[in-house]
């Protein structure tokens, strides 16, 4: 009897202790993880996440810093405070403190940093620019110690071509002469967060961590140091964000913080992709559900921005990139596919606080009308508020119009035609051009691997309106379909690892063709860099005709003409119909060959090229 009591005493004596250490207050993040003092926006909702937090109260005995309001979700692991920072806040560290109801304590203790000099002063990406896009994993592996981690899922495999190949942020940072020398004026790179995924997870779009970059990639410092060393080289930063979803590796995925954080299916629902359909006014509500709200795949939670919670998180979290590592833009995935009017809040608040900053959206649409919807200030009713768009109808007409046979609609007539369109837009200057990126065909291919159609399309690209983009391998060549897997258009640039036996930035192993492409571009570049009249002058062009076309970049002072050439045989260009723009000048310089021309009533057009001609009036 006396031993089944000790039992019995024992028992309680151990359910005791278990309950006490399920009460016991842990304190596993928070975030944002500090702010700045002096900052406009000042009013900051801190995500708290715990064990057993949301039973507590919260104070600060600080007069700089005030909670404001403090909101208990179901899930009793995270709280949501609402702090004020006043204007007189220093620099420093402010406690704050958590109490449960049985006298347990904790504290935190949050910064408020001192802000950059040059905080708030980015100059932004414009059509004076020329964006190279890379995708960090497959550019260059300039630390190999850091290519696995014990923390993260996946390992590197360099065989795998969906697989982890080693590239990282000092790999970047080793060849940001080459991107500068080549005649780039800013980099976008892919997502370089934490997407702590167990596979298919190098193209960064499955964010497990909104504050912190993949360690497979560097650190936070390393990113910021990257920032530096390109501001110092006189190349501006582009970072890739997404909004629409993450990974359900993420920890706020894993244990939401309230129920609707994402939007639920009761079984897994796919987006159906469709962003054309958010324009159409006869849109059924079904349809705008799934592209709104469906899944952009198994593994990427669709987040839910209609729910405040999850927009000051996000609002709140690109505030602090752009703070903390000084970028001067942002590319946002997926741009139609988020609640639209969350999105435009978003835009309006960020350029606000940052004035000078870039956005631009991916917006993956084929009509110009549609792609037009999203760009701000247009005439159909939403204002998005976004500044520039990606001009996917351009991409296409670039992608056949080379590769076409001429015909009344066919060719290079679909240049022509897109560019009609403008009148759509409330900026065409303010439209991100390109021939292929990360999820497309590799433009060579596209352009069945023909030296001549390439230099065509790039000297296009680079004198038409807009903000030119090319994707790193662009300029040597790359080859890759689309059809054949992703990981075959993302293949790693060769010399980016030091096993590598050809060397593209150094031009080692290169075949001739690739040298070929490479100096044409470099030196294309390196002349729009300071062309003035390419980066804001009015743009005139010419109906096509016999397979060439004939358009004019020009200002108060300058005039530059392009013909395009698509004829297997050369042909003397009679310019009569061209007089209105060149009344005023009598002789040219080639920009490519230097060569000069005295007579432009009749310029010569090698077979199958492009010329462009700086005009002169003596």
């Amino acid at each position: 009897m006396v031993r089944s009591r000790v039992i019995l005493f024992l028992i309680f004596l151990l359910h005791g202790v278990l309950c006490h250490a399920e009460d016991t207050l842990k304190i596993y993040s928070v975030e944002p993880p500090f702010w700045w003092a002096g900052m406009e926006y000042n009013n900051l909702q801190l995500l708290v996440y715990g064990q057993n937090i949301g039973n507590t109260n919260v104070s600060s005995s600080s007069p700089d810093i005030q909670i404001k309001e403090i909101h208990r979700p179901e899930n009793k692991n995270y709280l949501f405070i609402d702090i004020e920072i006043f204007p007189e806040a220093a620099p420093g560290v402010y406690k704050i403190e958590f109490l449960n109801d049985i006298n347990e304590t904790t504290s935190i203790q949050y910064s408020l940093k001192v802000r950059a000099e040059n905080a708030g002063k980015q100059k932004g990406f414009k059509s004076t620019d020329v964006i190279y896009l890379l995708m960090p994993d497959r550019f260059s592996n300039g630390n190999p110690e850091n290519d696995n981690h014990k923390d993260m899922l996946e390992s590197a495999d360099r065989s795998n071509p969906n697989g982890r190949h080693g590239g990282d942020i000092e790999g970047i940072a080793n060849h940001l002469d080459y991107i500068a020398d080549m005649g780039f004026t800013a980099i976008w790179i892919n997502p370089l967060l934490e997407n702590n995924m167990p596979a298919y997870s190098y193209h960064g779009y499955a964010i497990t961590d909104f504050y912190r970059i993949d360690p497979r990639f560097g650190s936070n410092h390393d990113y910021k140091l990257l920032v530096d060393s390109a501001h110092s080289k006189g190349l501006k930063v582009i970072m890739d964000m997404v909004f629409n979803h993450c990974g359900t590796g993420n920890p706020l995925i894993e244990d939401l913080p309230v129920p609707d954080w994402v939007n639920m299916w009761d079984n897994f629902t796919r987006t159906s992709y469709r962003g054309d359909i958010i324009s159409d006014p006869y849109v059924s509500d079904y349809d705008l559900e799934i592209m709104e709200k469906g899944w952009f795949s198994f593994g990427m939670a669709d987040l839910n921005q209609n729910n405040p919670f999850v927009y000051n998180y996000l609002l709140q979290n690109c505030i602090w990139w752009i703070e903390y590592s000084g970028i001067d833009g942002i590319r946002m995935d997926t741009y139609p596919f988020p609640e639209k009017e969350s999105m435009a809040k978003w835009a309006k608040t960020i350029l606000e606080l940052y004035p000078r900053f870039s956005i631009v959206g991916e917006v993956w649409l084929r009509e110009p009308a549609q792609t037009a919807y999203w760009q701000e200030g247009n005439r159909f009713g939403y204002d998005s508020f976004l500044p520039v768009v990606t001009d996917f109808p351009l991409y296409y007409a670039m992608s056949e119009a080379f590769v076409e046979k001429e015909s009344w609609q066919d060719g290079i007539t679909k240049l022509h035609n897109i560019l009609s369109q403008d009148f759509l837009y409330s900026n065409p200057d303010n439209l991100l051009v390109f021939a292929d990126n990360h999820d497309l065909s590799r433009f060579f291919t596209t352009i069945n691997e023909d030296l001549s159609l390439f230099k065509m399309a790039m000297t296009f690209l680079l004198t038409t309106r807009g903000i030119p983009e090319i994707y790193y391998g662009t300029e040597i060549l790359m080859t890759g379909e689309e059809h054949s897997g992703h990981g075959y258009i993302r293949q790693d640039f060769p010399g980016g690892w030091r096993t590598d036996t050809i060397n593209a930035f150094v031009a080692k192993g290169l075949s001739p063709d690739q040298l070929e492409a490479q100096l044409f571009l470099k030196k294309l570049l390196n002349w729009r860099a300071s062309s003035e009249v390419i980066h804001s002058g009015h743009l005139k062009h010419y109906l096509p005709a016999d397979g060439i076309y004939v358009y004019f970049r020009y200002n108060d002072d300058k005039s530059v003409m392009v013909a395009i050439n698509k004829n297997s045989e050369e042909v003397q260009l009679e310019t009569a119909r061209f007089k209105e723009n060149l009344t005023e000048y009598n002789s040219a310089v080639e920009i490519i060959s230097g060569s000069a021309i005295s007579d432009l009533d009749n310029i010569r057009l090698p077979s199958r090229s492009a010329i462009v001609l700086e005009l002169n009036k003596d």
